[in-house]
């Protein structure tokens, strides 16, 4: 369809153009006609044939008479017609482009410290989908409080329909073992409502997928993976929307039906008790919908839990087709410090990076990472009158509580050195660029402590080089299994035990050997020996 009526209009306007421009065009009638037929043609122009289905404009009539003055409204006319026949054109195919009956859906929500967090997630496991080429539409439930800037990226960039929807009232906040960031999870039962789709696959945004899934859409009305033994996990799930059903399930929630956690899958579980007693999914090799409820195999929800224990997938039960991270908030993938302490992060940012990148991250990367150069050079350059600052006019009034302080300042600005970086980077920043902005952040940071306190650099960065040094040991990617890897690091952290706690003692005798001879107090004009090593920084 596309091809033809694209050949209409680029040949129609091909064909007036010739005629205007030749001085031949004296008048046009046009109207739309149901059958396009041959349009005959002046013996001086070559022949020329428009092809299209039934239903297309057409030219009805053509007088062609010699008269050059009627060039430029002649060409004016051929470029309205063009205009004309390519809107007819895109209409014609938009409305007769065939409608997807599935879709994969998430939702969003706001009110919780790790929405943009979510909000990034969510687009890199859409855009992961439509790079596979699923067979259906990329949908996210998003509550009305969503920022509208979100929601237009959503559709204009990564090509989703958002559904907006208002926050369904949690009635079990006030349970005694509620956890408030799953107060607005109940928005997930908004799925049901979706009754212009035949099979809808709910999904969290923590879920990789490594290959389309486009057969879980031959699943029944209620189709889940049991990750626990009795209980089965919301992070994916097949469902047919019904109105009756979702009417039932906000009736449900007036009564406040038993919920174990307060939360989707508490609400679910209850809903659907009887999951457990069903038979395993097996894709129809016909293609067809099954009817009922199934149990989903394990290889759609494979809990990264699984992975670290032989650093490889072995799932025999169903293909090995979506990751789920169902562990410690903190630990989900996006975040830059996840790895390499769980090797599966670097999946994730593998699939943000070719779907998604980092550039509206790049420029706060670049900007931290000036201005730690900075404060290394200004340190550097400053370095002979910082320790002036703790210079005291009067040492003999309260020495002891004077000293007191300066061990805590000293030990509490090494702290703040290796806290504040940290906090600084964007979360959801490649590992790659948060653990390098990471250590350079630390360093500059611990150059003010060790010119201002006159501190020994080596201890004082003894923590640090034994981090990067445990990076290195967890990146290691030739373990044989994850209790390999757990005993290296076990054992990497033993050894490394007393070269920081030698360090620690070092810098405590260092600072108190300064404190005693009154090295943070010097006379005006006076200045302290620097070693040759202490001069880099």
């Amino acid at each position: 369809m596309l091809a033809s009526t694209a050949g209409v209009s680029w040949r129609s306007f091909y064909l007036f153009l010739r005629l205007s421009l030749s001085g031949r065009l004296r008048g046009l009638e046009w109207l739309l006609l149901p059958n396009l037929g041959d349009l005959p043609l002046p013996s001086a122009l070559p022949p020329l044939r428009l092809l299209a289905p039934a239903g297309c404009s057409a030219v009805r009539r053509l007088e062609v008479t010699e008269m050059g003055s009627g060039r430029p409204l002649g060409l004016l006319v051929a470029l309205l017609l063009a205009a004309v026949m390519a809107f007819v054109a895109a209409q014609e195919v938009a409305t007769t482009a065939p409608r997807r009956r599935n879709a994969y859906a998430a939702m969003m929500y706001m009110g919780t410290p790790r929405d943009y967090e979510f909000y990034v997630a969510t687009r890199v496991m859409m855009r992961s989908l439509a790079r596979l080429g699923v067979d259906a539409d990329l949908v996210v439930i998003a509550s009305v409080d969503v920022p509208k800037r979100w929601v237009q990226t959503l559709q204009e960039e990564d090509g989703v329909k958002v559904v907006s929807v208002e926050n369904l009232k949690n009635p079990y906040e006030n349970q005694g073992n509620f956890n408030t960031r799953f107060k607005l999870t109940l928005n997930k039962l908004y799925a049901w409502s979706l009754v212009s789709y035949d099979r809808v696959v709910m999904l969290d945004s923590d879920n990789i997928f490594l290959q389309r899934t486009d057969e879980l859409f031959q699943c029944g009305q209620f189709c889940a993976v049991f990750i626990n033994p009795c209980i089965f996990h919301t992070g994916l799930f097949v469902l047919q929307p019904s109105m009756k059903v979702f009417k039932d399930m906000l009736h449900e929630l007036e009564i406040v039906r038993d919920n174990p956690d307060g939360a989707d899958q508490g609400f679910l579980a209850s809903y659907f008790s009887d999951l457990l007693d069903q038979p395993m999914f097996h894709p129809p090799s016909n293609g067809t919908k099954l009817i009922g409820s199934y149990r989903l195999p394990l290889g759609y929800q494979m809990d990264a839990s699984y992975y670290y224990l032989k650093l490889r997938w072995s799932i025999p039960c169903g293909p090995n087709s979506v990751i789920t991270f169902p562990s410690a908030p903190w630990l989900k993938p996006w975040y830059w410090w996840s790895w390499p302490v769980l090797p599966l992060g670097l999946a994730w940012h593998e699939q943000r990076r070719e779907n998604l990148g980092y550039g509206s991250e790049l420029p706060v990367l670049l900007i931290q990472a000036v201005m730690y150069i900075g404060i290394m050079a200004i340190t550097r350059l400053a370095r002979p009158g910082l320790s002036k600052l703790c210079y005291n006019r009067r040492p003999e009034k309260s020495i002891t509580i004077l000293h007191t302080t300066l061990k805590i300042a000293a030990f509490w600005s090494i702290l703040a050195a290796y806290a504040v970086p940290f906090f600084l980077i964007p979360r959801t920043v490649h590992p790659l660029f948060g653990w390098s902005l990471y250590m350079l952040g630390v360093a500059s940071l611990l150059s003010i402590v060790i010119n201002a306190f006159l501190l020994p650099p080596l201890p004082v960065l003894t923590v640090l080089l034994g981090m990067l040094g445990s990076l290195f040991v967890m990146a290691f990617p030739w373990y044989s299994d994850g209790v390999v890897r757990a005993l290296v690091v076990f054992a990497y952290a033993f050894c490394c035990s007393p070269i920081v706690w030698s360090s620690l003692m070092k810098v405590i005798v260092s600072l108190q050997n300064l404190v005693e001879r009154d090295a943070f107090f010097p006379r005006l004009g006076e200045s302290t020996e620097m070693s040759e090593f202490n001069k880099l920084y």
